[in-house]
């Protein structure tokens, strides 16, 4: 099959708008009749549920900070395959980056070789644009602005003077949308919900994908799109957790990356989901489980009612199963999780640990690991932790030792008892 061309939507900052572009392009060009491959940059797990409900197919991660160039071109090829377009979604501002200077959006276009599309917030600003875009355009030789999109335009007069200040610049400007009511985002808890929990998404996307085809030359912005590169292996990937592999899929365990299951697939090994919140128990023949990060603490009385669930994972590691929890999962795994009212939930303990988030506190970056345990990775990893709760140290040997992104050294993470095991890390790849 053919492979796709491809674009990058970026933004000289958050809050510019290149989800809603992003996503109004994704729903507007299906409608028109186009395949459309939908791609996040970074370690986000939400945004690529988004993308993959306007786009009407899966998203894939393609994280410049946690993977290598060789393995974003062949998940980037992967996901273009039989598409006409690629269209791969950036994170925070165009050159934002972790705090070593790597994994920009600017990095991935660099990476792949795509065009970017500049989402330019025009609010408050009229001439002022152009040295702007100017600026970005120019910043760096291995990054190639592509043309512009503007949005919250206030008025017909405002958009003819920030087109006229553009016109300096000589980039195709390839739209400009309006300020409206209905083009705002839909507020997302902490921006971490996903979209059936979200009021009026639907409503949100009919309205992107109607405003975006009737504001921006679809054809000219397909116009630029490059041909994405073949690749000439299959994507890197971890090997499977076992031969059978249990995994918790539901609205309390959601944090999925697409290229972990697609490589396990691939790797021959056997996948079985199972919902924890209906109290369904792991296949009782997996010589694996694997427990995502997701949101527990949301369904904290549920998952304490869940015995099936508990007596399976019980069964499980009493034959001696690999059991493995990532954040969320971790959570699960642990005696209680006193949730943000302060109510303490019984989980599965399997592991001697209390989690809380009834004291919030932030805890998000990148993360070098490093383990000697029974999992079946290679001893160096990259992954991402992000969250609020905090898990009191069991005693127990950690599962990973980490570094940060700057290479500095962070407490030991996790536990390891036995077979079971967890930790707040997101493992995205092998480092």
């Amino acid at each position: 099959m053919s492979l796709a061309k491809g674009l990058v939507i970026a933004a000289p900052r958050s809050g510019s708008g290149k989800t809603l572009v992003t996503l109004g392009l994704l729903a507007a060009l299906r409608r028109a009749g186009r395949v459309v491959a939908p791609a996040k940059t970074g370690p986000d797990y939400i945004d690529p549920v988004f993308l993959g409900r306007a786009a009407g197919r899966d998203a894939v991660n393609l994280d410049p900070w946690a993977m290598s160039s060789a393995q974003l071109r062949a998940l980037a090829a992967q996901q273009a395959t039989g598409a006409d377009l690629l269209l791969v979604e950036g994170v925070m501002g165009l050159f934002d980056a972790s705090a070593d200077g790597h994994g920009s959006t600017a990095d991935l276009a660099a990476h792949l070789g795509l065009p970017v599309i500049l989402v330019v917030d025009a609010d408050r600003q009229s001439q002022s644009v152009a040295p702007l875009v100017s600026g970005f355009a120019n910043w760096r030789s291995d990054v190639r602005i592509a043309g512009i999109v503007l949005n919250r335009v206030a008025s017909a007069r405002h958009e003819r003077m920030l087109a006229r200040a553009l016109a300096q610049v000589r980039l195709p400007l390839l739209g400009a949308i309006p300020r409206r009511a209905e083009l705002v985002v839909p507020e997302r808890h902490l921006g971490l919900v996903l979209p059936d929990e979200v009021d009026g998404f639907s409503l949100f996307l009919d309205a992107a994908a109607e405003n975006i085809g009737d504001f921006i030359d679809l054809a000219a912005l397909e116009s630029l799109a490059a041909l994405v590169a073949a690749s000439d292996a299959p994507p890197a990937a971890l090997p499977p957790l076992g031969q059978r592999i249990a995994i918790a899929r539901d609205s309390a365990f959601a944090f999925l990356y697409p290229h972990l299951l697609d490589g396990w697939r691939s790797a021959g090994a056997e996948l079985h989901f199972f919902s924890p919140l209906a109290d369904e128990a792991p296949a009782d023949h997996a010589d694996a489980i694997f427990l995502p990060g997701g949101y527990p603490e949301l369904h904290g009385p549920a998952l304490a009612a869940a015995t099936s669930f508990h007596a399976g994972l019980r069964a499980a590691r009493d034959r001696n199963a690999l059991i493995y929890g990532e954040c969320g999962g971790f959570m699960a795994l642990g005696e209680a999780l006193v949730d943000s009212h302060g109510t303490s939930h019984a989980m599965a303990g399997l592991l001697p640990i209390i989690t809380r988030i009834d004291r919030p506190k932030r805890v998000l970056g990148y993360r070098r690991l490093l383990h000697d345990s029974p999992l079946p990775w290679p001893q160096g990893l990259n992954g991402h932790e992000f969250h609020y709760s905090s898990a009191k140290q069991s005693g127990l040997p950690p599962l990973f030792e980490a570094l940060d992104a700057e290479c500095i050294r962070q407490m030991p993470m996790g536990a390891v008892l036995g077979r079971v095991m967890g930790s707040y890390a997101h493992v995205i790849a092998g480092a």
